[in-house]
């Protein structure tokens, strides 16, 4: 439809862990997102993936970062993630790198975060409330 917003999804790493280890209620919500093909996952969480993953966990690991677009870093995505990293330091407020890169991702994309972590991403209406 013309004009018709289409909501897309960037999924923080603490979601895809919850997922991984079994928890139904992300399972639910991810097999809706991912009927819609409307999941994106940053090459920062695959890193943090495969940086805490068990030996036993790669084929599953793998097979959820397929389910999704990866989506790089940019210079684009970096230059806006070190504007909110000294955005918030000025508050009082230090966030990771990797926080303020997918931060940037889903505000120069227009996706939403869907995380469990709520407190690492400021911009609250870049978060995804399902």
């Amino acid at each position: 439809m013309k004009g018709e917003i289409i909501l897309r999804i960037i999924i923080d790493t603490d979601i895809a862990i919850d997922f991984l280890r079994g928890d139904k209620t992300v399972e639910n919500i991810l097999s809706k997102l991912w009927e819609n093909n409307i999941t994106n996952i940053s090459i920062l969480s695959v890193y943090e993936l495969f940086a805490g993953m068990k030996k036993n966990e790669k084929e599953d690991t793998l097979n959820f970062i397929n389910a999704s677009t990866v989506e790089p870093v940019s210079l684009k995505i970096a230059e806006y993630g070190g504007e909110f990293f000294k955005k918030y330091r000025k508050t009082g407020i230090t966030l990771t790198t990797v926080d303020c890169l997918i931060m940037a991702t889903a505000y120069l994309k227009k996706y939403k975060i869907f995380t469990g972590n709520i407190k690492h991403y400021p911009e609250k209406e870049l978060i995804y409330y399902p």
